[in-house]
């Protein structure tokens, strides 16, 4: 057996681990056994033949390429790919003009097309797919960690199922850690002890690349043929020394917009700033940070000032039309802003409370007086017997029960400890004192 070192040695480099390690069909495959496992849809796609374009949508990591090639090596399918990040309107037309003249399309069997970070194609890239797409030029495959239903324009979305990936589970992992100890090519030949797994799950974060780049990075800091001791001190160590400062498709990225969102959400411009700049520095989407200003100035600020949402809308409309590196301007307009700005999360606890009641009371009858009356049966019916019309009254107010019955009396929103939302309070204190 020639190791790793000889390779190097003889001018053949082996490729990292994780590629190693990539599986070649759906029994290898670790994970995401809600659409590979028995009666999983994808399994099903794949032992049926009947194939359709679809867009994985998941974290780093979790297997979405090597899903997309297991599913075109099953099915005999020729298997293009590109990368949203490099790629133009030119490249993919290119793809379809060759899938077009292919053998396998005129056989009947459409090639695949694999897109990786299809959230990064603007409109007139995805447009250019939509035709091929529809007539069945190519089976289209997505790969995106951002939600499509955001990212991939609605004619588009509409012709592809979205499958949902999860981050690996501990009990995947140690499967993955085993095999990959037991069968590759360079490490089956070397004496490896796992002492401990709880700092390389952890850095690895549920991410089977990221573990097996952590597993390469610490068998390779051991010399010669002494026996590798994986234990939590070594694996820390060892990142310390070798870990990417920042790295937007892992763990860090959702480290630091994580570390972003509660700074903000803290009142710490100072903090929000900085790692606003950490994002920007690495090369992160300045239209992934708009979108999270927006979330932001809903769900943490809210009604203690409704300015906030204003504000961050216009910036994402001001990024997407101006680009980096002014777009850095706006977003640090706004991130500051809404950093400084009182915070209230009323309505976001408003409307999740009335969700999880809208669950629970599908069924409940809206009172006649507040259905609508559109033909004279409903009206003989008694549909708007009772209503009274709010400007009929002082102050442009009635009391009224709006609310079904079985939620007479409930009340959802509660005003947030803020001078906006303090004015909010003493109206409806006046109007409605039997909830507040």
């Amino acid at each position: 057996m020639i190791s790793q070192e000889e390779n190097i040695g003889r001018g053949r480099m082996l490729p990292p681990l994780p590629e190693r390690m990539r599986p070649q069909n759906l029994d290898g495959y670790v994970g995401q056994t809600h659409l590979i496992g028995k009666g999983g849809i994808l399994r099903n796609m794949i032992e049926s033949g009947n194939l359709s374009s679809f867009i994985l949508w998941g974290p780093p990591g979790v297997g979405k390429t090597t899903l997309s090639r297991i599913v075109a090596k099953s099915l005999g399918r020729e298997f293009y790919t590109l990368s949203a990040v490099s790629a133009g309107v030119k490249d993919v037309r290119e793809v379809i003009d060759k899938a077009r003249s292919g053998s396998i399309f005129s056989s009947g069997n459409s090639p695949i097309l694999f897109i990786d970070e299809i959230h990064r194609f603007n409109k007139s890239q995805q447009d250019a797919l939509l035709g091929a797409v529809e007539d069945g030029t190519v089976i289209l495959i997505g790969a995106t960690t951002e939600n499509p239903s955001f990212e991939v324009i609605t004619p588009l979305l509409s012709r592809c199922q979205v499958f949902v990936l999860k981050s690996l589970e501990k009990a995947d992992l140690q499967r993955l850690l085993e095999r990959a100890i037991k069968e590759d090519e360079i490490l089956r030949h070397k004496k490896i002890e796992v002492k401990e797994t709880d700092a390389l799950f952890r850095h690895s974060a549920g991410d089977a690349r990221k573990l097996l780049n952590i597993l390469e990075i610490v068998v390779g800091s051991f010399a010669g043929n002494k026996t590798i001791v994986i234990d939590n001190k070594t694996v820390t160590s060892c990142l310390q020394e070798n870990i990417a400062i920042y790295d937007k498709g892992g763990e860090m990225h959702y480290d630091v917009i994580s570390a972003f969102i509660k700074s903000v959400r803290g009142s710490d411009p100072n903090a929000a700033i900085y790692y606003l700049a950490r994002m920007l520095h690495g090369g992160e989407d300045p239209l992934f940070i708009a979108r999270r200003l927006c979330i932001l100035a809903a769900e943490d600020i809210g009604l203690a000032n409704p300015n906030a949402i204003l504000l961050a809308n216009s910036c994402f409309q001001i990024v997407h039309n101006i680009g980096m590196p002014e777009a850095r301007i706006p977003l640090a307009e706004v991130t500051i802003y809404l950093a400084s700005s009182p915070k209230s999360n009323s309505a976001y606890m408003a409307i999740d409370a009335a969700l999880e009641a809208a669950r629970n009371t599908q069924t409940a009858s809206v009172p006649l007086y507040l259905r609508n009356a559109p033909t004279k049966l409903m009206a003989d019916l008694g549909y708007k017997d009772g209503y009274k019309y709010a400007h009929d009254y002082p102050g442009h107010f009635v009391d009224l029960e709006f609310m079904p019955e079985e939620l007479a009396g409930h009340k959802f929103y509660e005003p947030g400890d803020n001078k906006q939302e303090e004015g909010l309070r003493a109206r409806l204190e006046a109007m409605w004192p039997k909830y507040y």
